[in-house]
Formats: C-alpha cells, structure tokens, sequence
C-alpha cells in the first residue's frame, strides 16, 4: 500500500511506520509518500491511520517507478543536458564507434545540431557471433574524447556486470540494450551506480515487464531513470525492422514519472522511415529522442541500413522542431 501523509504530520509518522513496517517489510519513502510492500491499511496502528490522508492499496508491482508513489516528474540532470518534465533532449551519434576519427566528424554533425548527447556503441551486442562486436576500451576513450571536446554528454551501452566499472568510467549515462532489459544481475550492477541509466524495451516486452525492470535499478538506489520505446518485434517485420508502439509513449507517461525517449532508428529498421517514425514519437510527447547518424552508411560497420545521413538527420532536427513548437502553441 501506498500512504499519502498529511504534510504537518509526515516527519513524525515517516519515523514512526520505519520503525514498525522497516524489519519486516520494504519501505520506501518519497516526500509526504510512504510505500509499503505486504501491508494493508488493517496492519496500521491507529495514530498511523490519523496520519494519512489518503490510503491506496491497488499499487503495482514496480511501485518505485509509479506516479501514485512518485507523482512529479523526474529531471534528470548530466553535465550538458536536462532530461525530463517538459525538455526535450536530442540524443544521436553511429551505431559503432569505428574509430576517434570518425566519432570526432560525427560528434560535430550531433553539435551542429543542437542536440547535447552523443551516443555510440563500444561494446556491440550483435544477432551473429562474426558480426563486429566494437572497439572495446579503446571506442570507449574515443567517445569520451570527442564528447568532451565539443561539449556533448555520452551515452552508450554496457552488456554485462564486468563492464560496468570500465564504461562507468567514461560514460555520462548507461544504456541497458534492448536483449539485457531483463538482465537482472546487470540492472542491479547499475542501481548501485549514480550515473543515469537509459533502459531499452525489450524486443517482446510488456508495459509491466519494462516497468518492472526499473524496479531493480531503482531498488539498488538508482532513481535516474529513462526508458526508451525502439520497437517490439510483432508478426510483420518485413517491412520496418520493429513495430513502433507510439501508443506506449503516453501509456507510460501516464504510469511513471520516469522521461520516455524514442528511438525510430531501431523501429524502422530503413532510413526512409526514420524521419516519419521520430515525427511520431514527438508528437505523443516524448521526452527526447535517440536517433543513428553516418556519413556513409553504406560502409558502416553496423546498422547502416537505418542510419540518416548528416543532412537527413538535419531535416529530421527541422521537422521534429517544427512539431515540437506546433505542440506548444496549442498546450
């Protein structure tokens, strides 16, 4: 259950139900909210229940992760970006990091842009063991190099418990891959970080099971928390690479208080559907977006089938302002 404190009473009985549910049951405290694992309101001593001012005992699971307990958005803040609430972030970069050459050429692209994040993968999870798994330590120190001269945070992506100091160690915020969301042991690893952690949907997952997964962050104390809508795998996917599930968008701003950012490039799958697919995203109210750049992506060394072009992503930024500044003249 979830108890809604009374504001002059909230100190006093935050102490007094730590004391009594702490040993036994999960406790968790969020301002005037207490959230209670295992306990209804029959278990609350009468003082307890003079104290509440609203009692809710229909909670998820993930209950962390929910607006009952945690109903202001959460603001995410990194060295150049503010992520959350009504900002909308701009997040792009290759799939791989191919060498400090080229991740310097499109950390300039991302810059001129406007967007504040530069993202790029090291270590590459990839559908067949001969395809290239990344540059390791060596793309890692690239990125951060081309970052920090240019003024841009870094995202990229960790795959399992061992990484996580070596990325941690570079990186502005994790990204949890879409084939790891249920990787319980990594999501804990990264809980017990204080760096920001950008959590991919699963290819099959459930609003629940993705819910879910921010729980275990969460509960290692880790609360900077983004999740990312790429596309889930359905019955079609001749077409686009994913089904882009815009409708989740809004779903789980209404259910979290965590930023929702989308990510068309793994949704489409092809390039021509990028642009329309992040016009989408934004005009359900996404928190940001995460798109794949390559000046040739023909020759990319991953992903190129679904990476824009320096000048189509440019038009993409234009377009997806565009609706952004439509949005806000309505609101």
């Amino acid at each position: 259950m979830i108890i809604v404190l009374k504001n002059d009473q909230a100190t006093a009985a935050i102490e007094e139900l730590k004391q009594h549910f702490g040993s036994q049951q999960e406790i968790f405290v969020h301002n005037n909210r207490v959230a209670i694992q295992n306990a209804d309101p029959s278990d609350l001593t009468p003082a307890e229940q003079a104290a509440a001012q609203e009692i809710i005992t229909d909670v998820p699971a993930a209950v962390q992760a929910s607006r009952l307990f945690h109903p202001e958005d959460t603001i995410i803040k990194t060295p150049h970006s503010t992520i959350g609430g009504k900002n909308f972030t701009l997040m792009a970069g290759p799939c791989s990091v191919e060498s400090a050459e080229h991740i310097l050429k499109m950390a300039q692209v991302v810059k001129n842009a406007g967007a504040t994040v530069l993202r790029g993968g090291a270590f590459k999870p990839r559908t067949s063991p001969y395809s290239f798994q990344g540059l390791g330590k060596e793309g890692l120190i690239a990125l951060r190099n081309a970052a920090d001269r240019l003024e841009l945070d870094v995202v990229t992506e960790v795959m399992d418990v061992e990484q996580v100091p070596l990325v941690e160690a570079y990186t502005d915020i994790f990204q949890i891959g879409a084939r790891n969301m249920q990787n319980f042991s990594l999501l804990k690893a990264v809980g017990k970080t204080r760096k920001p952690v950008m959590l991919k949907r699963g290819m099959s997952a459930t609003v629940a099971d993705v819910l879910n997964a921010t729980e275990y962050i969460a509960a290692g104390g880790n609360h900077q928390i983004m999740i990312v809508e790429r596309g889930i795998r359905t019955f079609d996917n001749k077409y686009t690479r994913n089904t882009f599930d815009v409708g989740v968008i809004p779903v789980l701003q209404k259910l979290t208080h965590y930023p929702v950012i989308a990510d068309p490039s793994h949704a489409a799958g092809h390039t021509e559907f990028v642009t329309p697919l992040a016009l989408a995203g934004v005009a359900a109210g996404a928190n940001g977006l995460i798109v794949e750049i390559h000046d040739d992506p023909a020759h990319a060394f991953s992903d190129g089938a679904q990476a824009l072009k320096p000048n189509e992503f440019n038009e993409m930024v234009v377009k997806t302002n565009a609706v952004r500044q439509a949005l806000q003249s309505i609101e």
